[in-house]
């Protein structure tokens, strides 16, 4: 349930797109897990970043029912800019598709199906913009493939989801044994050590850090 405040921030922000509310209400209906979807305040704050930074090319690690990927194609301003979104689940494809093609967007974002470890490098593009929300023990393998690859350039953004984690990567010993925490705490100290990068946590949800490459 969302809490008085959450429900403020959301009757002060502007209105859900009535396709992303609809894929809201079917994912929570069809979908194992359905907290994974971004959700009206982080796909408002996707697309506005999207729109600011006018990017050409856009990667998205994890599509999972395509909320986040409608989100920030929305925000593309450029005539010739593209979206890319990768899920390693098939399962999911047709029902994110269903939606990219409800939202008009068939021709702006481009589906591709597989581990994002090869699928991306074969793309053979450098992207302007980057959201990453998949495997979270893929994390830094993720960073390094768009750092050490030549996958990005100078003034590219990276965007990394849930690096709080719901706060265990504050548990210290707790965590040792957690694959998925010991992902996100070795990715984060990879940024935050990364003096090629500018960064900060948005303790946004489940915690987002914005990545600039200098």
């Amino acid at each position: 349930m969302a809490t008085d405040l959450e429900r403020y921030i959301l009757d002060h922000i502007s209105a859900e797109d009535p396709v992303l509310a609809e894929l809201d209400r079917q994912t929570h209906l069809r979908v194992i897990q359905p907290r994974m979807l971004s959700g009206h305040l982080q796909g408002r704050m996707l697309e506005m970043f999207t729109a600011m930074l006018r990017p050409k090319y856009v990667l998205e690690l994890g599509t999972f029912t395509g909320y986040s990927a409608i989100a920030m194609a929305r925000g593309l301003e450029r005539s010739d800019a593209v979206l890319h979104t990768v899920e390693v689940n098939d399962e999911l494809q047709d029902f994110a598709a269903e939606y990219i093609v409800k939202a008009g967007l068939r021709d702006r974002i481009v589906q591709h199906i597989g581990p994002a470890l090869e699928v991306v490098p074969g793309l053979g593009l450098v992207f302007d913009l980057v959201f990453i929300d998949a495997d979270k023990r893929e994390y830094p393998a993720y960073y390094r493939m768009l750092m050490d690859g030549g996958l990005v350039h100078p003034g590219s953004v990276i965007l990394a989801d849930n690096v709080l984690w719901s706060g265990k990567v504050a548990e210290g010993e707790a965590a040792r044994n957690d694959r998925q925490t010991q992902g996100v705490l070795a990715f984060n100290r990879m940024v935050r050590d990364d003096p090629r990068v500018e960064k900060v946590i948005v303790p946004l949800r489940d915690g987002l850090t914005v990545i600039r490459v200098k």
